[in-house]
């Protein structure tokens, strides 16, 4: 065996786009988190099944990103990125495990509206400067902002989000990563164009929450029933739901929660 020095490894929380990458992390694992207590992801997981899935929502994009760019993953190497994700777990443990669905599915997809712009600009960035293309660098900054709830639905048996019907998922992370592209390309400072980007994806998507825009569905077989698949909805979506219609969703808050 080769003598090595073991180090707990080099704490940075700035510099070469690590604060926005933390911050992408950080609020992905509380969503990864919450999203394994929902009521179509709950797999009566543990304490520690929750918070490996904060773990993984909030560095597996990251992670992906880096090795298709050929570098050691940043999570790996910088301690704070998995210590964030471990408290933002724990807290969305005990936030989830706390009364009112609704209350928790409002705070996830604001808090997945918050996280996917970051995540899909520091993928941009990061393939921008490896000299990936416009499209490449465009596949990373999808990559990095879904990867890690594409595990989550596969560890819960659930589709995929970015293969089903949502409210432009995919599209915002792709309108971010371009939109910051053509700013850095044009030579706006870099907080400037990062901030610009950010509000654009953000607003896009609590918008598309609110008002209900969606990807149109493939044209289905005639005669064909379509059954409810349990995603919540938010905003207008929810005008009209019935009580039962809202138990199906998993969103009914009573006393009894």
């Amino acid at each position: 065996m080769h003598p090595m020095d073991l180090t707990f490894g080099t704490w940075s929380l700035f510099g070469e786009g690590t604060f926005v990458d933390l911050v992408a992390a950080t609020t992905n694992a509380l969503n990864g988190a919450l999203l394994a207590r929902r009521p179509d992801h709950y797999r009566n997981y543990t304490f520690v099944g929750i918070v490996l899935m904060a773990i993984i929502g909030g560095i597996a994009g990251g992670v992906a990103r880096d090795v298709i760019l050929g570098n050691p993953p940043s999570a790996f190497m910088n301690p704070a990125y998995i210590t964030f994700c471990v408290v933002a777990g724990v807290v969305g443990y005990f936030l989830a495990y706390a009364s009112g669905q609704l209350f928790r599915e409002g705070l996830f997809q604001f808090m997945t509206s918050f996280s996917l712009p970051w995540y899909a600009i520091i993928g941009a960035q990061k393939a921008n400067e490896a000299g990936y293309p416009i499209l490449g660098a465009l596949a990373i900054a999808v990559i990095a902002p879904t990867a890690g709830r594409f595990l989550i639905d596969l560890t819960s048996g659930v589709t995929p989000k970015q293969f089903v019907r949502g409210e432009w998922f995919v599209a915002t992370a792709i309108g971010t990563g371009l939109l910051w592209i053509l700013l850095d390309e044009g030579g706006v400072p870099y907080w400037l164009s990062v901030g610009i980007a950010f509000l654009f994806g953000f607003t896009f998507r609590v918008l598309a929450l609110y008002r209900g825009w969606e990807e149109p569905l493939a044209k289905e077989p005639k005669g064909l029933k379509i059954h409810p698949d349990k995603r919540p909805l938010l905003g207008r979506k929810l005008a009209g739901k019935s009580q039962e219609e809202l138990r199906m969703l998993g969103l009914t808050v009573d006393a009894a929660q």
